[in-house]
């Protein structure tokens, strides 16, 4: 087990007095908490948790082959397990109908897309997945474990006035503008489940032991959620071998996350 090293990193959107498993100051506006890699190799799979308190940006993220003619290594896939959700929670995922691209341009512009989106009222365990090329916003409310392929790579079209930049040139032949509804798209119950087996990474929710898992898998990563795993405690990840995740026992409730790219470990 090799335990990664944490980042917590503060947002305008975040949220202070987070829960006292993850050990940071009260006083701190907490937006994101993520795992940084070792420092002997790059892992091509991200884990990160995320704490809202207002609307996200409105985002898109390109697909490998976009990415990889923009000198990128990938493009990005993401998924959200929705760990808690208050009463005002909310998120967009998809529009509310299909939009060419010049029309969702023109309404990041001047803010229109905001109700272009669909906004939805999720619930604690719910699960969700975002391919590459759809329109997403996390609202506020939301304690979320995010899954993605690892790259520094968003799109944002629209930002409710604050000063970042966007990058409408750049989104306008990615996006793809149409009502999200995805086979991987769950609500998690009781039992363990392989959640999504590729093409880029893989994800278990893991209720005691995990579920039968694939053959192959690459820089297996664990995060207790509920009770600590040996001395890995909720809040924190580690990486582990593939053999190991395969054998794993807990009082409570876990997640994994690999790649199914080729090479790793």
């Amino acid at each position: 087990m090799e335990r990664l090293a944490t980042k917590v990193v503060d947002k305008p959107w975040g949220r202070r007095g987070i829960d006292p498993r993850f050990h940071v100051d009260p006083t701190r506006q907490v937006g994101e908490i993520w795992f940084e890699p070792p420092a002997d190799r790059a892992l091509d799979v991200m884990v990160k948790y995320l704490f809202t308190t207002e609307r996200l940006s409105v985002q898109v993220h390109p697909d490998d082959a976009t990415a990889r003619e923009r000198g990128y290594p990938r493009g990005k896939d993401e998924c959200w397990i929705v760990l808690d959700a208050g009463d005002d929670a909310e998120l967009g995922i998809g529009t509310i109908r299909d939009l060419p691209a010049d029309e969702v341009i023109a309404a990041a512009r001047d803010g229109s897309i905001v109700d272009l989106i669909d906004w939805r009222r999720p619930k604690k365990g719910d699960f969700i997945f975002n391919p590459a090329g759809t329109i997403h916003a996390l609202g506020p409310g939301l304690t979320v474990l995010e899954i993605q392929q690892a790259v520094d790579l968003t799109y944002r079209l629209y930002d409710y006035g604050r000063p970042r930049e966007l990058h409408l040139a750049e989104a306008a032949d990615v996006v793809r503008a149409k009502p999200h509804s995805h086979a991987l798209d769950t609500s998690l119950g009781s039992q363990s489940r392989v959640l999504v087996g590729g093409p880029h990474f893989g994800v278990a929710w893991c209720v005691g032991a995990a579920p039968e898992l694939p053959s192959m898998m690459h820089d297996v990563q664990l995060l207790p959620i509920d009770a600590a795993m040996g001395d890995l405690n909720p809040g924190e990840c580690a990486l582990i071998d593939s053999g190991t995740a395969r054998t794993l026992n807990s009082e409570g409730i876990f997640v994994l996350a690999w790649s199914t790219e080729t090479g790793g470990s």
